[in-house]
């Protein structure tokens, strides 16, 4: 899939499900990491990441599409387009726009860090690494400690 064949399926999906024309520019962009796509407020242009398509084809394009431009005809309308607003909410549930696209890694494979707890033997995985000084086991209370590092 290319550029040209994702304006034409955004075009198509803003006519289907919102009843409007999409006046902007879709594009993918592969800088994009941790998100499945972002709409632009001062250009209103949507990016789209690439990834998504590769790993989950064209039916998450589209699902992406839909959350982007209930951003994109809210915020133009000058209604709330963020996701803790109840206009977006209702939009996305009205169209059948997901809340957040599917994620390619698991937290799993990205942690870098496992502790475990002294007193309950409990693991936790860690992106980040914890000051074991003043963190403690979630579920006891107990002190934690560095298992590995990965």
């Amino acid at each position: 899939m290319d550029n040209e064949i994702l304006q034409k399926q955004a075009e198509h999906i803003a006519k289907r499900y919102f009843g409007k024309p999409f006046r902007h520019q879709i594009y993918f962009n592969s800088r994009l990491r941790t998100t499945g796509g972002r709409y632009l407020l001062k250009s209103h242009n949507i990016e789209i990441n690439p990834k998504q398509y590769e790993h989950f084809g064209k039916s998450a394009i589209q699902a992406i599409i839909k959350h982007e431009l209930c951003h994109y005809f809210l915020h133009l309308e000058g209604k709330g387009y963020q996701h803790r607003d109840n206009d977006f909410r209702a939009l996305s549930q009205k169209v059948g726009a997901p809340r957040h696209c599917a994620s390619l890694s698991s937290y799993e494979s990205r942690a870098n860090y496992v502790y475990i707890c002294e007193k309950c033997q409990k693991t936790f995985m860690r992106i980040r690494s914890v000051n074991t000084h003043k963190m403690r086991c979630g579920q006891c209370g107990g002190k934690i400690k560095l298992v590995k590092h990965l």
